[in-house]
């Protein structure tokens, strides 16, 4: 299982970016994915779930309405729309694979910074 995620940057408050999440080595359209987030000095933090056919999502309430997770079972990609973003969004954002019971793998983050 492989999951590389990319499109982090330094963006200023109240910009937009979107995040990709390229997954392989297994069927991706069988599971449910995530992104989850880390701050510095602080532990991991569930942003945001989506499950296999893309008929439900969840969101964290520190992100509901700003945020959108997608996904294209056609490329195995997970997307996460991100916008009105605040410095508190800061943070190295990772993507998640969801076993049968708990997310079971995480990719290497992309680091996304948001300037006050």
């Amino acid at each position: 299982v492989q999951l590389q995620a990319s499109g982090g940057g330094l963006v200023q408050a109240g910009g937009s970016l979107r995040l990709s999440c390229a997954a392989s080595g297994y069927v991706f359209r069988s599971y449910d994915m995530g992104w989850f987030r880390q701050a510095p000095g602080k532990g991991q933090e569930f942003v945001a779930s989506i499950n296999w056919s893309a008929t439900s999502t969840r969101y964290a309430d520190s992100v509901k309405g700003r945020f959108t997770i997608s996904r294209d079972n056609t490329n195995d990609m997970v997307y996460l729309q991100m916008n009105s973003l605040k410095p508190e969004d800061t943070a190295v954002y990772y993507c998640g694979r969801r076993g049968s019971v708990q997310f079971d793998y995480w990719g290497q983050g992309t680091l996304v910074t948001v300037s006050s």
